[in-house]
């Protein structure tokens, strides 16, 4: 059995079953008119793919945390965070509770920007 990391929620079976919903919808972002949709009708394209009220939630407040927390996968989510001009620097930062400018700079500090 795998050891729970401290504030991190891990994305496995579970979890995939629980976002499935959420990440389908991310997924449908690839296309243009999907995310031009998206932001015409927010509730209605959330109510389209029947997320939970949880996952809806997280979405309306753009809560990254709480999107995984609701079985978003990062990779996926990184496509709504786009629709709202986010990169996946911002969701780290939101990940870590840091500024952007502040996550940035430990990526740097650690080689890895």
């Amino acid at each position: 059995m795998s050891q729970p990391i401290p504030g991190t929620t891990l994305f496995d079976g579970a979890q995939a079953r629980k976002g499935y919903a959420l990440n389908k919808m991310c997924f449908s972002f690839n296309d243009a008119a999907n995310r031009d949709a998206f932001l015409r009708d927010e509730e209605g394209y959330c109510a389209r793919y029947r997320l939970t009220p949880e996952q809806r939630e997280a979405v309306r407040s753009r809560n990254v945390l709480a999107m995984i927390a609701a079985g978003g996968n990062v990779y996926y989510l990184a496509k709504l965070a786009g629709i709202f001009g986010l990169d996946v620097q911002d969701l780290g930062a939101q990940q870590t509770g840091m500024t952007k400018d502040a996550f940035k700079a430990k990526l740097v500090e650690a080689g890895r920007a």
